[in-house]
């Protein structure tokens, strides 16, 4: 996947010409109580799984990723993917599943993103339709060129523009949109975490946290509001909270999407 990063470089590198500063808040980690995992998946010398909680009236309120703290030793030197399932209580979520990527030296624009950091891909389509996002597909720039309605992508989102968006899709993930309030200028910016969304052939595809392993090595607490569109594509439980901690008890890192509310397809 490395020889189409210079296609994300480019798209990544313009959309900071147009950033600003952001920050974020101390947050907690998700009550055990109603606490589902999928299976558990080997990374580093630790493990990783997706989880969704349910109220007690069984409506799903946050779906995420816990890593225990091994996870961050004995890391590949290469590139790693690794597809987590969601469990069966997530289905009223419109999520389907999770890919965790490793970058031990980061990816390209190296001068944003350079730093041995984690990409984490909410996937609101299914792994089979991930997996035909290949350039090799005769159909690619077409479909990559069908960009969701404005109104579906989140306030303050934009791709680069001057692209075409063949130029701007990343194999197995799609296009990427950036947060024109980031503050990504480069010699300036500091990557830590950041919150990325993604399409593909029309469709929001992906809510993506990256976030550094230095970072995550500080066992840090942010909650921050995830910026929202004005439509939904799809009628299920959407995330308006996006948190990172640490569960003392449970010794475990915690990443979720949180705060779900019911949305309806318009």
């Amino acid at each position: 996947m490395k020889k189409y990063r210079s296609r994300r470089s480019i798209a990544l590198l313009v959309a900071t010409c147009l950033a600003v500063a952001m920050a974020g808040v101390a947050s907690a980690v998700p009550a055990p109580a109603h606490l589902h995992f999928g299976r558990a998946v080997s990374v580093g010398d630790g493990t990783a799984r997706a989880y969704a909680t349910l109220d007690a009236n069984g409506a799903p309120t946050a779906v995420g990723i816990r890593l225990s703290p091994t996870v961050l030793d004995g890391l590949p030197d290469a590139d790693g993917m690794y597809m987590l399932h969601l469990p069966v209580q997530a289905s009223d979520t419109v999520f389907d599943h999770v890919m965790l990527n490793w970058n031990p030296r980061g990816h390209d624009p190296t001068v944003l993103f350079g730093k041995p950091h984690f990409d984490v891909h909410f996937y609101m389509t299914d792994m089979a339709s991930i997996e035909r996002i290949d350039p090799a597909t005769p159909d690619y720039a077409d479909r990559a060129a069908r960009l969701p309605d404005p109104k579906y992508m989140p306030v303050d989102y934009v791709t680069p523009p001057g692209m075409l968006a063949s130029q701007l899709a990343v194999p197995l993930m799609g296009v990427h949109w950036l947060d024109v309030t980031e503050g990504m200028v480069p010699g300036v910016y500091n990557f830590t975490e950041t919150f990325i969304n993604g399409s593909w052939d029309g469709d929001s595809t992906f809510m993506e946290p990256m976030m550094t392993r230095e970072w995550l090595l500080t066992r840090p607490a942010i909650r921050e509001q995830i910026k929202l569109p004005a439509a939904y594509q799809h009628s299920a439980y959407y995330p308006t909270v996006y948190s990172v901690g640490f569960d003392e008890q449970a010794q475990e890192y915690d990443l979720a999407l949180e705060g779900m509310v019911p949305r309806q397809a318009s």
